[in-house]
């Protein structure tokens, strides 16, 4: 019997909103995946791309960026920020071959604990469907060696 895959995410969520919004589905008991790892940012607008591309090389299957709703953000305009970015960072995902599909963008407010739990249900599923990435994993063997040297 072969176990089921079980993806590794790495989701950066803004502090006043999604993070309060996963502490709500938390409190609320409600059940999601536990294979998301949060990693408190005080705005999704101080996230840089190198960020995410660590995550992967570290061994993320996935990532997840989520923040505050448009013209809900406690540093006025760091949502606004964080899309443009991501925008951005989608063309260099498909010029250096990463699929788009492992890395999702979406706003989440305190007050939604549900849509949290099942956006980590979701994004569970769709990794696990995609798989390990694997594509890094080479280039982290062949930095080590060389930093041995």
């Amino acid at each position: 019997m072969s176990e089921q895959f079980e993806p590794k995410i790495v989701a950066f969520v803004c502090t006043y909103c999604t993070y309060a919004g996963a502490d709500l589905a938390g409190t609320s008991r409600l059940k999601y995946a536990p294979n998301v790892r949060l990693v408190r940012l005080p705005c999704t607008g101080r996230i840089s791309p190198m960020f995410i591309l660590k995550a992967l090389q570290k061994g993320a299957d996935g990532v997840l960026i989520s923040g505050c709703h448009p013209g809900d953000c406690h540093f006025t305009h760091g949502n606004y920020h964080a899309r443009r970015r991501w925008t951005v960072f989608r063309a260099l995902l498909d010029f250096t071959g990463i699929p788009t599909d492992r890395v999702k963008y979406s706003w989440i407010s305190a007050a939604e604990g549900v849509k949290f739990a099942e956006l980590i249900n979701t994004i569970t599923e769709d990794i696990r469907a995609l798989g390990p990435f694997t594509q890094y994993h080479g280039l982290i063997e062949e930095t080590q060696s060389q930093a041995s040297l």
